[in-house]
């Protein structure tokens, strides 16, 4: 998995630097944070996202990660029982990568054929898997505000994550095994754009991966804050929801961060 996860970055770093001549543009994101004293805990997260439109074609590709150690409570077996142990321990481990290629029909709507994976060791699914085509509408575009639509059908492959104990058997914590499984879905995208001037610019994306075992709902909204052509600060608040999670598990992830960004290719 991590030499998939490694091809699939190495191939997302190459491609567009690669095509910056024939018109794509990028940017680079990374935020880290460290606290010491009365509690512990790291933090870091990264995104690099890739576009590139012209008469013809809409395309996007994108990779994230983000990964994070805290105090925290974990469940081990002492004399035969179950109990809660403190421990300095990872709290956060996903990577995804995504990218998506639409055919205009003309100046406001296209066809669409979007992908996407994940992996989470802390989320209610191991892992998705999404392939989708759809239609795409732009309803409008000005210098400072767009606003486009994109649904269509998909199919996604999941695979539940494992769940360990509370029973406990030879010693052990019984770990809950779920085998992987697809399902049919229906796939929304809702993406707005707003420049406040030439410095300050807001964007929110709404992703709906809608099925009849579970639905997944992705909200990232983020403020950017220019401080010269290449380089700005970007502050973003996204919030993730399964519908369908084992016991034990939260359906709902928030996450908020405050980024460098680095921009190319413009």
């Amino acid at each position: 998995m991590n030499k998939t996860l490694l091809s699939i970055a190495l191939a997302g770093l190459a491609m567009p630097l690669a095509a910056q001549a024939d018109g794509w543009s990028g940017s680079g994101e990374l935020g880290f944070a460290a606290a010491r004293g009365n509690a512990k805990s790291e933090n870091l997260n990264a995104r690099l996202q890739f576009d590139r439109e012209d008469e013809t074609w809409k395309n996007n590709f994108y990779l994230t990660a983000l990964r994070a150690k805290g105090e925290t409570k974990v469940t081990v077996v002492e004399n035969g029982q179950a109990v809660a142990q403190d421990r300095y321990d990872l709290t956060a481990n996903r990577y995804e990568a995504g990218a998506s290629a639409g055919y205009k029909l003309d100046e406001r709507s296209y066809v669409v054929g979007a992908l996407r994976y994940e992996n989470d060791d802390f989320a209610p699914f191991e892992y998705q898997a999404v392939i989708s085509i759809g239609y795409g509408y732009t309803l409008f575009a000005t210098p400072d505000t767009e606003l486009s639509f994109e649904v269509g059908p998909g199919y996604k492959r999941s695979r539940p994550a494992d769940v360990i104990g509370p029973e406990v058997e030879d010693g052990q914590l019984v770990r809950h095994v779920f085998s992987a499984e697809g399902e049919v879905v229906g796939r929304g995208l809702v993406a707005f754009k707003h420049s406040f001037n030439e410095s300050t610019s807001f964007v929110d994306t709404l992703l709906v991966e809608a099925g009849s075992d579970n639905t997944f709902v992705q909200n990232d909204a983020g403020l950017q804050v220019d401080m010269s052509k290449k380089f700005a600060l970007k502050v973003g608040y996204q919030v993730r929801h399964n519908t369908d999670a084992a016991p034990g598990l939260k359906k709902t992830d928030q996450l908020f961060t405050t980024n460098l960004v680095y921009k190319f290719g413009q």
